[in-house]
């Protein structure tokens, strides 16, 4: 569990470095400081999906029934608070929205066999980008993937989570049912994490070389709607072969944390907390970037400049709380209330 943490606390603070930006210059140091891009967010929807798992094994392993009331009370909280979130001026495409589909949509899943989880998530792998770019041509490339906000009518809402937001369902599903494997599996079994960083890091170096070669021989895809582009490996094309090297990399990344038995040092329990207050260091990041940080940075050295200072004060308050309560401010609201807790 602390070694999710510490994922999840590397998965926040990409998600921080890559918000405040800048973005857009293809220099060597932008283009490293941006390595996160693309990545940091499959890592915490991947990890997403573990966290669904082992909340639910009990209702697997034990026959049990499932969480139903703190499963969808979870989800109506993440749905609405991304919405309202989104109206805010950080300039940041809220992930919560599809965090709380996506756990409506795992909820046939939870007792599912793995070879079906397995199957869905290559299904949403290969098939859900194939739906894009058809959704794309019906409409001309109309859709423009505008972050879904509570302004929003109550069914381009669901269609923007679903199919045309900057984080679609079809797509999306692929490494939040992996995860759900993923945390049926003996993580803590060291052959378990040295496979998760072999095949993390064939599948995110094999992504971007096949991608490399496909577009060598068949040319950069000219649109959205160019049957090309299904080579992309850019982050956030919504492709296969993005998907597949930005879940590699997330899967590498969380086989290294399970190998690393220091966890529980001092030195790291900054970011251990940062990982087990994430909803809250998340929302946090927004606000800053909102009231303080917009309309900038404009040059790299602000951007790394804020992001730093955004890490830094997001770390101190973690640590701070966690020294005196055990779940966060936020974190504390995803416990459906106790009331209905008893009438389940």
């Amino acid at each position: 569990m602390i070694a999710l943490d510490a994922a999840r606390g590397l998965a926040v603070i990409g998600m921080i470095a890559v918000n405040t930006g800048p973005r857009g210059d293809n220099e060597l140091l932008e283009l490293l400081y941006r390595v996160p891009y693309g990545r940091a967010s499959l890592l915490f929807v991947l990890l997403g999906g573990i966290g669904i798992s082992l909340m639910t094994r009990r209702s697997r392993v034990q026959h049990a029934p499932l969480p139903w009331i703190s499963l969808l009370w979870r989800c109506a909280l993440l749905l609405l608070g991304g919405l309202a979130l989104q109206e805010l001026t950080h300039d940041v495409s809220v992930i919560l929205q599809i965090y709380a589909l996506l756990i409506l949509f795992s909820l046939p899943l939870l007792r599912a066999s793995g070879r079906i989880l397995l199957l869905t998530a290559a299904a949403s792998t290969l098939i859900g980008p194939l739906i894009w770019i058809a959704v794309q041509s019906q409409t001309d490339g109309d859709f423009d993937r505008d972050p879904v906000s509570a302004s929003d009518p109550l069914w381009g809402i669901f269609t923007d989570i679903v199919l045309t937001g900057p984080y679609p369902l079809i797509v999306w599903a692929a490494p939040f049912v992996l995860g759900i494997w993923l945390g049926r599996i003996a993580l803590t079994d060291a052959k378990v994490s040295t496979r998760m960083i072999i095949w993390g890091a064939v599948a995110a170096i094999g992504a971007r070389v096949a991608s490399l070669l496909l577009l060598a021989t068949f040319v950069e895809p000219t649109s959205d709607l160019a049957w090309q582009r299904l080579f992309s490996s850019v982050a956030h094309s919504q492709m296969p072969l993005w998907l597949i090297g930005g879940t590699g990399s997330a899967v590498f990344v969380l086989g290294v944390c399970l190998k690393i038995r220091t966890w529980s040092h001092p030195v790291a329990s900054p970011l251990i907390h940062l990982g087990q207050l994430a909803l809250t260091a998340y929302v946090g990041h927004l606000l800053i970037l909102a009231f303080i940080v917009r309309p900038g940075p404009d040059t790299l050295l602000e951007g790394v400049l804020a992001s730093a200072a955004t890490v830094a004060a997001l770390t101190a308050f973690t640590w701070l709380w966690r020294q005196r309560f055990t779940r966060g401010p936020l974190e504390v609201l995803l416990r459906a209330p106790k009331l209905s807790r008893r009438a389940r």
